[in-house]
């Protein structure tokens, strides 16, 4: 095997810090073929779908493939951007922000696990930046296998091919992190004043409850995050809940659904919520048009009347400064 490396030149030893923030991905336009080959390298994956590969191959290639893509496009292109899909704009600007500001040493670069900018080629723009220490910054706050995990094999894959491998500290999570509580706090804090909601609802992206069973600590860590974000803003039990969406496929999916609680609160009174998806560092398709227009449609037509939803952190300064400081702390003993 040929292993990547090139000549080190003498007394000029490579001394900086590469960061590496990494998102889920998106298709590079809401047009069927792009839409189509990011869905295959997204449900190729074993860590998203644990099923067994040559049953899936059958189910993904004859069935998904032919008809998904068509309908994800549809949705894609009603929250598109003039620059681009929704996610890689605010992960852009994120990236941007950090960089403005960040020590002369320290070098972020933005990857996305599925797509482009590739987990490979944002590893080969650290490396030729001089970076020998090198932080993976998954933007995923919950770890879970099919997130974070997943992106750890990724990097390991490109990692194995390299003569050099670099220092490396994996931030597998960050979803009790005091700074990005008090970021999602924050983020809340204005419109709580405001709208007065009965209730908030957050809402994070499920996953199947045998990868729970099975070990993925997820969904607790999910509740963790409602937890400490509610004894932040002094929110009383009964002012939040927990929920989950974004199911695929006929299996059983953690719960509550986002979906049954939007139609069950009005039939309770509960006409006027708050809805945030703090699980998510970047609004996309599943927040803008699945949890704002979807998901609101269902609230009111189930008899709601005032639905906001709180955006992501997205660029931010609140997302920005925190992501700063944990990778400061793990990079100072270098």
């Amino acid at each position: 095997m040929n292993f990547l490396g090139e000549k080190i030149k003498e007394n000029k030893m490579p001394n900086n810090v590469g960061v590496l923030i990494c998102n889920l991905g998106t298709p590079e336009s809401y047009g069927y073929l792009d839409v189509r080959k990011f869905l295959k390298e997204f449900l190729s994956d074993g860590r998203v779908v644990e099923i067994p590969k040559f049953l899936w191959w059958f189910i993904l290639n004859l069935f998904i493939l032919t008809l998904r893509p068509l309908k994800s496009g549809k949705l894609y292109k009603t929250v598109w951007m003039k620059e681009g899909s929704p996610l890689m704009v605010f992960s852009k600007r994120l990236v941007k922000r950090l960089n403005s500001n960040s020590e002369n040493n320290i070098k972020y670069v933005l990857a996305m696990r599925y797509g482009n900018p590739s987990i490979e080629k944002g590893l080969l723009s650290l490396k030729k930046k001089g970076c020998d220490k090198i932080i993976i910054f998954p933007t995923f706050p919950q770890y879970s296998g099919t997130t974070s995990g997943s992106v750890f094999d990724a990097v390991t894959n490109v990692l194995k091919k390299w003569r050099w491998v670099p220092s490396l500290i994996f931030i597998n999570g960050y979803h009790k992190d005091a700074g990005y509580v008090e970021a999602i706090a924050e983020s809340l804090k204005k419109q709580i004043k405001i709208k007065k909601p009965q209730k908030i609802v957050f809402s994070y992206h499920g996953i199947p409850k045998r990868n729970m069973n099975k070990g993925d600590p997820y969904g607790f860590f999910c509740k963790e995050t409602t937890e400490l974000v509610a004894k932040k803003l002094k929110l009383k039990k009964e002012k939040y809940i927990t929920t989950f969406q974004s199911r695929f496929g006929p299996d059983e999916w953690l719960q509550p659904y986002t979906s049954d609680k939007m139609e069950e609160l009005p039939k309770r009174g509960i006409k006027n919520i708050i809805v945030l998806a703090p699980g998510f560092s970047a609004d996309c398709l599943e927040t803008i048009e699945e949890i704002n227009e979807e998901n609101k449609d269902i609230f009111i037509e189930a008899g709601g009347e005032d639905f906001a939803y709180i955006p992501c952190l997205n660029n931010s300064q609140l997302h920005a400064s925190f992501i700063k400081n944990i990778v400061e702390k793990h990079s100072s003993n270098w």
